[in-house]
């Protein structure tokens, strides 16, 4: 696939700001487009409400928060809080990239009306967290007072090209987060909380995407190293989380989200659809992007494949010791 650069300048013109009016006919098409398919939901309903008790505090029936009162798995438990804390930065989110797109024209309506769909997760999340009695709520509180005090700084802040180009793989890595979550969580109205919140996820991914597309087809040589910069440096936004590093371990062999997922579900079927090896006419600096991205992939996978070879000796290892 041949991509050529049309006469609104070489890659050196490109600013943020010309992109960005460059791109807003179709940042228009697509908003619209997405408002047409996306279908608003109640968080309310997704949540079993009837299961739900007072907590010790100001009511004398109060019954304390113990593990063994919600169905949900130790993975779907550690995965849910995960998933919830990074939703609840959503107001550091919006700020990012209402700084990087604006708030006026098709743009700001997007900003907007994502800001609005992004927050139902984060109330639906709580809420059955809360009324199935899935989570320690004090140790919630506590973790999210801890990571929204900290705030929140994109690693592509200085760039709206690389912003798109995050986001666009970002939400896919959300969607499937959610979506693994769920299947692993032990309980059908988790599943069906997540499945609904996932296909938003997959909405969001896609306005990015073909809003990345378009980029390329502009400033293809930009485009091409700020996608070679965020694959290469990704880094999912819940990173700041208390204990982090930890949740991920137990999230990746639990596989709700690891190296294999990450290379398969996520980074390939984002490059696969814009055909990215496939560009050619690039310039220097472009096709130099390329060509680490193809290395990089290829070393991803000899990475995912040696995790694995670990998960696979693990569960057997698991097998026997049950059988014993």
């Amino acid at each position: 696939m041949t991509i050529v650069s049309p006469s609104l300048g070489s890659s050196t013109d490109w600013t943020d700001a010309r992109l960005l009016f460059a791109l807003e006919e179709v940042v228009e098409r697509e908003l619209n487009r997405h408002l047409q398919v996306a279908k608003d939901w109640m968080p309310h309903e997704y949540v079993p409400w009837s299961d739900g008790r007072n907590f010790p505090g100001l009511f004398e029936d109060g019954e304390a928060w113990e593990k063994d009162q919600s169905k949900v798995t130790e993975i779907g438990r550690i995965a849910l809080v995960v998933n919830l804390l990074t939703e609840d930065n959503l107001p550091s989110y919006h700020h990012e990239i209402a700084s990087l797109f604006g708030r006026d024209g098709a743009w700001g309506t997007w900003v907007h009306r994502w800001t609005a769909e992004e927050g139902r997760h984060g109330i639906v999340m709580r809420d059955y967290l809360l009324a199935s009695r899935a989570v320690d709520p004090d140790k919630l509180e506590q973790f999210r007072m801890a990571h929204m005090s900290e705030g929140f700084e994109s690693d592509n802040r200085h760039s709206m090209l690389h912003s798109v180009a995050y986001v666009a793989f970002q939400e896919l890595a959300t969607r499937i987060s959610h979506r693994n979550t769920g299947h692993q969580s032990g309980d059908p109205v988790c599943d069906r909380m997540l499945s609904r919140i996932a296909t938003d996820e997959n909405l969001h991914m896609v306005f990015y995407r073909n809003l990345l597309k378009a980029a390329f087809e502009l400033a293809p040589d930009l485009t091409m190293q700020a996608v070679r910069d965020v694959v290469v440096n990704f880094r999912m936004p819940g990173h700041g989380i208390p204990g982090f590093e930890r949740a991920a371990a137990q999230m990746a062999i639990g596989e709700v989200y690891n190296l294999r997922i990450h290379h398969d579900d996520v980074i390939q079927p984002v490059l696969r659809f814009l055909k990215i090896m496939e560009i050619d006419g690039l310039g220097p600096e472009g096709q130099q992007a390329q060509e680490e991205l193809g290395l990089y992939m290829g070393g991803l996978d000899a990475e995912a494949a040696k995790f694995d070879e670990k998960l696979a000796t693990r569960k057997a290892r698991m097998a026997a010791r049950a059988a014993g």
